[in-house]
Order: structure tokens, then C-alpha cells, then sequence
């Protein structure tokens, strides 16, 4: 089982749905999240620690050593269930592998819920709704975390 995800160290990103008002960040993590058929709450638990514990940003001397809760960041968590894409076979991807719709929501909302419980402020899109995201990126850095990688 997997609960992907990318991430963005922005300056700035916000996401807009359609009769929402833009929901934005400054410096923190635009989170792209991906539940996919077989992730629990364990998964959700386990990224929620790792998200707010991982060292990603800048310590001032050129060192990637602060966390999010270090630099008071906040996270943007926007629902990408296209993360789970399977493309090889075809020209068509197929959206199979992503959780079924009732298990994305409930896990996107524990995942968000646990990343507010460890001290970080959160803004979300709206799960299962066109977004428009934005992003400003400071920095290349990108990360794709995968449990199936562990």
C-alpha cells in the first residue's frame, strides 16, 4: 500500500475551487495527496510525523536542516488522486489504483487532522473538486515520499 504524496517548499500557493474563496500559504509545503487502494490510518499517522519532523528548509548557512514546525510553516494539502496513475500500458492512464472515493476523504481528513494535532497549520482544497493551484516554488526541492519505498 502507498499514500503518496509531492511536495513544494513555496514562498507562496493557494488552490481555488469553484464558489470557494483562494485558500493560500506562504513559506511551508504544498502538499499533493494520493490515497491508494490498501493505505489506513497507519499510513495517514505515519505521513502526517514525517511531514511536520522532515528537515527541508534552509538553516541560514546553507544547510537543509529545519523542519516544518521549526520554521512555523504551514502546509496547503490539496487531494491528488491522479498520483496514482498507472501509464505504461496504453496511451490512457488508468485511475485504479487510487482508493475508492469514500476511503480517500476519510483518509485526506485524518491525514489533515493529524497534521494539525503536531502543532502545523493546515489549508485544504476541496476533496474531489476541480482546483486550481498555484505555486511560486523557492528552491528545486521536490519530494516524492511513497510507503512502498520504506
Amino acid at each position: 500500500s502507498h499514500f503518496a504524496k509531492a511536495m513544494r517548499d513555496p514562498r507562496e500557493a493557494a488552490v481555488v475551487a469553484d464558489g470557494m474563496a483562494a485558500r493560500r500559504i506562504g513559506r511551508g509545503l504544498l502538499v499533493f495527496l494520493c490515497v491508494e487502494r490498501g493505505d489506513t490510518e497507519t499510513e495517514a499517522d505515519y505521513f502526517a510525523r514525517k511531514i511536520a519532523a522532515m528537515r527541508l528548509f534552509d538553516d541560514g548557512e546553507g544547510r537543509i536542516n529545519l523542519s516544518l514546525l521549526d520554521i512555523g510553516g504551514a502546509a496547503l494539502v490539496v487531494s491528488q488522486f491522479t498520483l496514482a496513475a498507472l501509464w505504461r500500458k496504453g496511451n490512457r492512464p488508468s485511475f485504479s489504483g487510487a482508493a475508492d472515493a469514500e476511503t480517500g476523504r476519510r483518509l485526506y481528513e485524518s491525514f489533515c487532522e493529524r497534521l494539525r494535532s503536531r502543532k502545523v497549520p493546515v489549508k485544504t482544497g476541496v476533496f474531489g473538486a476541480t482546483m486550481a493551484v498555484s505555486l511560486i516554488n523557492d528552491g528545486p526541492l521536490t519530494i516524492w515520499m511513497d510507503s512502498a519505498d520504506g
